[in-house]
């Protein structure tokens, strides 16, 4: 064949013409490149981040969707296979599937390795990367780091003498002997946060109660009376779920769980069976609440051993979680039944001999609760008019103080509406949930936030619908 008779042919990969001694499907740098590609993730631009399911994807805070949107990207002409991915993060097919579809990874090593082999811009994601990662300010926008660096230089050089100030701060020294004072300052730390965490949620002071619960965890190895150590362990415990509480909110769930267990073992280790009873029920609430409601009931089934021990208000809470496990799992009668037993303690419920950290768990909280539980059971199409009374009753009762716990009902009320009502009348009460949504920082609003908007997706035709998903999305960039 000569030449002028050969037909012609091009690098299926960038169109280049081949070298007519070159029988591959790929040009020479092209088959360089696909070698490449088996050992590291190509460069991608600054734009690769910023697509709408890009976004999306790095929002929902879960690394599997993340690396999912990332397989599938346009970029890349077409979806990178599972297997190659797996390989540049050092996992098998099997494993990254099961990342991909699973709840959302949580430790944070696997997280920062994996930002920074896809080179993930920092400022996108929701946790820190060390300091010397490779993963550096030159993958984001030109423009934007020209601008940053700016204004970060200006914030530099006021933040290094000010952080070299708070370098030569002494540590708060523990005492020699603990006594009664010591023990009412841990009690006083545990019922403020526990207040701020009410009413702004979990995520702007958790560093405050980190520190503070370690100080805490201290005493503990200090000297102190033998008629003193119940109280002192049940202070601590206090303060360990507390912390564990705003953790969970965050999203923070291994700190959650690490904090909930501080609270379990000071509470198991002097018999306060009602501090064991609410750190089980917190953490019976934080399974249910990512995806494991077996394991919910099982926390529930220890919290509810020596019942008679517990008061009429704790039985309460107990029951109330026990009916979200069993509505999560669709098991509706045994979840009904929950929801009456929970009403039955409830009505015989005296606050003052509740321990401290009931206080929260008024009528409002025990319909707020309880609606959540037939919320499930009214999307499987039963007591939806009961679900709807109960979260109406919580949103009117809560006070200022819980504005999380009357923002979180009112989002569920709106979403409950939308998929079972009127969807007019779903979008007035979410309008009005947005203004108490206004003020927290909590990631489980903002992930009700989501949900409503997704239940309202089918009525986009309605302006009011339209107007309602619209202050969501702006809504979840505060929250």
């Amino acid at each position: 064949m000569t030449r002028e008779t050969q037909a012609q042919r091009y690098c299926g990969r960038c169109g280049s013409r081949l070298n007519r001694y070159n029988r591959e499907t790929f040009c020479a740098p092209c088959e360089g490149a696909a070698r490449d590609e088996l050992r590291r993730p190509l460069l991608v631009p600054p734009t690769f981040w910023q697509t709408d399911q890009m976004r999306d994807a790095l929002d929902t805070w879960h690394m599997g969707r993340v690396i999912f949107a990332y397989r599938i990207h346009p970029f890349h002409c077409r979806p990178l296979p599972q297997e190659l991915v797996a390989t540049w993060l050092g996992l098998t097919q099997a494993q990254l599937s099961r990342i991909e579809k699973g709840p959302a990874p949580e430790q944070l090593s696997k997280l920062i390795r994996w930002a920074e082999i896809l080179e993930i811009p920092p400022s996108l994601l929701w946790f820190k990367l060390p300091v010397g990662s490779r993963v550096t300010l030159d993958d984001v926008n030109r423009q934007d780091f020209i601008r940053a660096a700016l204004s970060v230089s200006v914030v530099a050089a006021t933040q290094q003498p000010l952080l070299e100030l708070l370098g030569k701060i002494e540590p708060t020294p523990i005492p020699s002997l603990v006594g009664m004072p010591e023990i009412e300052q841990v009690r006083t730390a545990a019922r403020e946060f526990s207040s701020w965490d009410h009413t702004y949620g979990g995520g702007l002071v958790r560093e405050a109660v980190t520190t503070q619960l370690r100080y805490a965890v201290n005493l503990l190895g200090a000297h102190c009376a033998e008629k003193l150590r119940q109280e002192l362990h049940s202070a601590v415990g206090f303060l360990g779920h507390t912390a564990g509480f705003m953790a969970f909110d965050a999203y923070a769930h291994a700190d959650a769980r690490s904090m909930f267990q501080l609270g379990l073992t000071c509470a198991e280790e002097v018999s306060d069976w009602h501090l064991r009873s609410k750190v089980l029920s917190s953490m019976a609430r934080q399974a249910i609440w990512c995806g494991h409601p077996d394991d919910g009931l099982t926390f529930i089934e220890l919290a509810m051993v020596r019942a008679d021990r517990l008061t009429a208000t704790e039985r309460a809470m107990l029951h109330a979680a026990r009916a979200r496990a069993l509505a999560k799992l669709h098991r509706t009668e045994e979840a009904v039944r929950a929801v009456g037993h929970a009403d039955e303690e409830f009505s015989h419920a005296s606050p003052d001999n509740d321990p401290p950290w009931m206080a929260y768990y008024d009528a409002a909280q025990h319909s707020g609760d309880t609606g959540h539980a037939l919320f499930d059971v009214a999307l499987d199409g039963r007591f939806a008019s009961e679900a709807h009374t109960r979260l109406e009753v919580a949103v009117a009762g809560h006070t200022a103080a819980f504005v999380r716990s009357r923002a979180i009902s009112g989002i569920k009320l709106a979403s409950l509406t939308m998929a079972t009502g009127d969807p007019l009348e779903a979008a007035a009460i979410g309008q009005a949930a947005l203004i108490d949504a206004g003020h927290l920082r909590s990631r489980r609003a903002a992930d009700d936030l989501r949900e409503l908007s997704a239940m309202a997706q089918p009525h986009i035709n309605s302006t009011e619908v339209e107007e309602l998903m619209k202050s969501i999305e702006a809504a979840l960039v505060r929250v």
